[in-house]
């Protein structure tokens, strides 16, 4: 039933977000036109339709969704509700790779930028990895801890690197980072990355399920342990890369999503992955939505939008987490 919900939900999400937008006719009116007007009024709703709301809202959903799958891998493996790329420094990480690319001249060459934002999320993860484990074995509060310094420190290379962008780069590197859908006019790379990552997520379900109980019991049951989490790491590296690569730097919703969805359906992530999946997507679907109607014809950052909503429920969870009995 969870699952036909949260379904439904996307499908409506994706239909709100093509249907209405900052400027053009009504929903009814767009549709109608689109399939029935042969005329200049259906071309223009045709365009709208699957030319420019389309991928916007694919892109957004994909993006969504794969964050949502990090965010599930990250917080499984840490034990931890508050881990995810972005809190970790892995989203900072990939955000200063692609600056890189882009002030190097890297602008029309998407797969540099795209391979160079991968390989600054995959720096950044071993760093934290390198940092935290220091002369003995890493805990959950000390990789947090190393994750929140080293985002602080990718937050400040992110301004050196700004500082030296030409001023006509210079608006559209800042709504990058903070998160902008409407660059994405190409959603199939999202798309491919998120049908083959829901597989896998659902795969390593029952792994992630033992590793739970922690380390020692998943041990002693014959996990491999030391392979998956370096998996793991390395996919949500790459993965995270290609988000932001995509739609700029857009957090909280890894963080978020996942902890609601285990609050909902309980902690088996075979069904968690997929459902985190799905909430993910409708989440980021809906906030681009706000983000370009709330003030039309002017754009709001979607980062900043997830980021108003993120920043309460961290705070909410650390207030439960230290009540007595909760």
């Amino acid at each position: 039933m969870t699952f036909l919900l949260l379904m439904l939900a996307a499908l409506a999400a994706l239909l709100a977000a093509i249907s209405i937008g900052s400027a053009g006719p009504s929903a009814l009116t767009l549709w109608r036109d689109g399939w029935q007007d042969p005329g200049s009024a259906g071309e223009l709703a045709r365009l709208l339709l699957w030319e420019v709301r389309m991928p916007r809202a694919l892109a957004a959903f994909a993006a969504g969704g794969l964050l949502a799958i990090t965010g599930v891998w990250m917080q499984a493996l840490l034990r931890n509700p508050l881990a995810d790329p972005y809190v970790l420094g892995v989203s900072g990480g990939a955000a200063v790779g692609g600056l890189t690319a882009l002030t190097l001249g890297s602008g029309s060459a998407t797969a540099v930028v795209a391979g160079s934002a991968s390989l600054g999320a995959l720096l950044a993860t071993a760093l934290v990895f390198a940092l935290a484990h220091g002369r003995g074995a890493w805990t959950a509060e000390r990789l947090l801890l190393t994750g929140v310094v080293v985002a602080a420190g990718a937050s400040a290379l992110v301004s050196l690197l700004l500082s030296l962008a030409e001023e006509r780069q210079l608006r559209g590197m800042l709504f990058w980072l903070m998160g902008d859908v409407s660059l994405a006019s190409n959603p199939w790379p999202l798309l491919l990355a998120l049908a083959c990552s829901l597989p896998l997520a659902v795969a390593i379900g029952r792994p992630l399920n033992v590793l739970a109980r922690g380390e020692l019991q998943a041990r002693a049951l014959g996990l491999a342990v030391q392979p998956l989490r370096l998996g793991l790491f390395l996919a949500t590296s790459v993965l995270t890369g290609l988000v932001v690569v995509t739609v700029g730097s857009v957090g909280f919703v890894g963080l978020l999503v996942p902890h609601a969805v285990r609050r909902t359906i309980g902690t088996d992530h075979r069904l968690v992955a997929p459902a985190s999946a799905l909430a993910g997507g409708t989440l980021l679907v809906l906030a681009d939505l706000a983000a370009r109607t709330i003030v039309a014809p002017r754009q709001l950052p979607v980062g900043a939008l997830t980021a108003l909503l993120g920043v309460p429920w961290v705070l909410w969870v650390i207030a439960r987490a230290r009540r007595p009995g909760t």
